[in-house]
This record gives structure tokens, sequence and C-alpha cells, in this order.
């Protein structure tokens, strides 16, 4: 049975970059809302010295994830000399090839950003 996955990046702000971050999150938002239906919740939230910047998302199965992954390749690569993406971290079980994108995602946006994976041992999800 397909388990939802919840995704969590954290980046810096490259010096400089924060008006344009600011700028860019509306637009990135707003393509993944008409592109990702199945998406539960999605969000970006920055620190208040504006340095750092944490995206979230609810994915309700990993074909989701696998979905977003493909169709927001584009509009994350915008943010490459903006942010260094420090890590990401799932919790779920992801499909190896989602897996292997997080893995390519973390690469292009980061030097040296991590990719972990949180498996649920106990829990429930609404019902």
């Amino acid at each position: 049975m397909s388990e939802p996955i919840i995704y969590i990046d954290r980046s810096n702000i490259r010096e400089g970059k924060l008006e344009e971050v600011k700028a860019a999150l509306p637009r990135l938002v707003e393509f993944v809302d008409a592109h990702e239906p199945q998406l539960l919740a999605y969000g970006m939230y920055l620190d208040p010295e504006g340095m750092s910047m944490t995206v979230t998302a609810i994915h309700p199965d990993t074909t989701s994830l696998e979905l977003h992954l493909a169709v927001g390749g584009q509009e994350f690569r915008r943010f490459a000399g903006l942010i260094d993406l420090r890590s990401i971290e799932v919790f779920g079980r992801p499909s190896d090839a989602a897996l292997e994108e997080l893995q390519r995602k973390a690469a292009a946006l980061g030097e040296g950003g991590t990719v972990t994976v949180h498996e649920r041992v106990a829990g429930f999800f609404l019902r």
C-alpha cells in the first residue's frame, strides 16, 4: 500500500539574492499548483534574517513525488544561482527513481547537499 511522502528541503540563500528568491517563489508555487493538482500541501518559508529557505511538500504517494520532480525540474533549476541547497529530507518510502532524481536535484542546486530518507515505523495519516 502506498503512503504519503513528506518532503523538506533546506537551502542557504546566496548573498545579495534574497529579493530575487522572494520574487521567484510565487511563480514556482503558481506553476506547481497549475501542473500538480495531486499535491496535498506545498509551502516555502524564509527565516527572519532572510538567510535560509525551507520548502515543504506533502505528496499522496511516491508517484506524486516522481511527477513533481519531472514536471518541476526546469523551474527548480531557475534557483541554481540563488540558493545553495543543504539538505533534502524525505519521510516515507520514495521509489528508487524518485530517490535518484532527488540526488540529482541536490547536486544541481547545492554543493554537498544531502538526501536523507526516514522510513515510518509507527503512526497513521488522516483516515
